[in-house]
């Protein structure tokens, strides 16, 4: 499947700014069960005022929610005719590991991989790197719930 841009992104995730999180969705393989997205973190950004005023870190939460939201994008992946239902997604659980800062200028792929992915619930493992560094690890459950 081909790279998608934000329209497409959008038609999957009911986030929008400045609660989404992904930029791009850079690679898909449907068959190996991965997906990778990208997000470009500028000194624009609004949680850089106060998130650390002299010395502009991304916040872990922020990392683990563009983890979240790239997991919901594998889904969608896997499931187009769940997506396409535009169900709600709950964040079940997750563990993250948080191994290096993110600065402003930092573009972050997350890569993310299927671990199991049913009709209603998902568990996948993500990595975000900057270039080839690892700069956090999760293991994030979902679950998805039809619109009443």
């Amino acid at each position: 499947m081909d790279a998608w841009d934000i329209d497409r992104i959008q038609e999957i995730l009911p986030h929008r700014y400045p609660f989404l999180f992904i930029d791009k969705v850079t690679a898909i393989d449907t068959a190996a069960r991965k997906v990778v997205c990208r997000k470009l973190f500028t000194i624009n950004d609004y949680f850089f005022a106060g998130h650390f005023p002299g010395n502009p870190v991304v916040p872990g939460v922020i990392l683990t929610e563009a983890m979240a939201q790239s997991s919901i994008i594998l889904f969608a992946a896997l499931k187009p005719e769940i997506a396409a239902r535009n169900p709600m997604y709950y964040l079940g659980k997750a563990e993250v590991k948080f191994k290096q800062a993110v600065f402003p200028g930092d573009a972050v792929d997350f890569e993310i991989e299927a671990v199991k992915i049913l009709n209603n619930t998902g568990i996948v493992e993500a990595k975000a790197k900057v270039g080839e560094t690892v700069v956090a690890e999760a293991s994030i459950g979902f679950g998805i719930k039809p619109r009443s």
